[in-house]
């Protein structure tokens, strides 16, 4: 007996990545709101004809209408939900970065709306092509958040309210432990305060926030380095050769 299909009209979705399927076709890994990351297969949609080949493009709000059964669904539609402007090229890598994260750490068919909301904020700021590190770590927050990871800014390990004037070491899976001055490694209490708040507009703040986030990341990820980490030191490695 086959499985029963369930069809889905004009779902807002993002394509995060795809590969070619035969001659026309791709296979498509999408992220929809209210049905989280899918993967779909796309007739006919890379040749010179298709009107399909301009709207499947990543970070591009979209409409999707497909098929579901028991095995990977089938791409029936898809339109640009609204245009927007091409990303700066600082953001292009950035972007791609948030894709890979979503790719790599999120579940198929584990639905979480917050987190698709989160993603659509995260590129707006990258369109906007300002404080470009900050929409990275505010989007690494709440993908921890939506996969289950647990990262409490309010607490120690222990239960015990942190203090913006205290001083705090990141242990992963463990949690914060206060310590009894700063330094190398320590996170400042006020930093820990303003990331929960969504305030990373100090420096101070913005370098907590990425040793802690990085540290919590290293940990979801067991040991796999992302491709587009590898891209970005290359290009950082071959910037400071040619200024040499």
């Amino acid at each position: 007996m086959s499985a029963p299909v369930h069809r889905v009209a004009l779902a807002p979705g993002y394509l995060l990545h795809h590969r070619p399927y035969r001659e026309t076709g791709r296979i498509l890994e999408v992220l929809v709101r209210d049905l989280g990351r899918l993967t779909l297969f796309a007739r006919g949609v890379s040749g010179a004809k298709s009107s399909l080949a301009a709207v499947l493009q990543p970070f591009q709000p979209l409409l999707l209408s497909f098929s579901l059964g028991r095995e990977a669904g089938q791409l029936t539609g898809a339109e640009i939900a609204e245009p927007t402007a091409a990303l700066p090229a600082p953001s292009v890598m950035p972007a791609f970065y948030l894709n890979e994260l979503l790719l790599t750490l999120t579940l198929r068919h584990d639905a979480a709306p917050e987190l698709f909301d989160a993603y659509g904020l995260a590129l707006e700021r990258l369109r906007a092509g300002r404080q470009i590190e900050a929409a990275l770590r505010l989007f690494e927050l709440e993908l921890l958040r939506g996969a289950g990871y647990g990262l409490d800014l309010g607490a120690e390990a222990g239960g015990r309210a942190l203090e913006p004037g205290g001083f705090y070491r990141f242990r992963p899976a463990r949690g914060l432990y206060r310590v009894g001055a700063d330094g190398p490694g320590v996170l400042a209490g006020d930093s820990l305060a303003r990331l929960a708040r969504g305030e990373l507009g100090a420096a101070r703040t913005l370098a907590d926030a990425r040793l802690l986030l990085a540290a919590a990341l290293a940990e979801c990820l067991e040991g796999r380095e992302l491709a587009t980490r590898r891209v970005a030191r290359s290009v950082r490695r071959g910037s400071r050769r040619g200024a040499e």
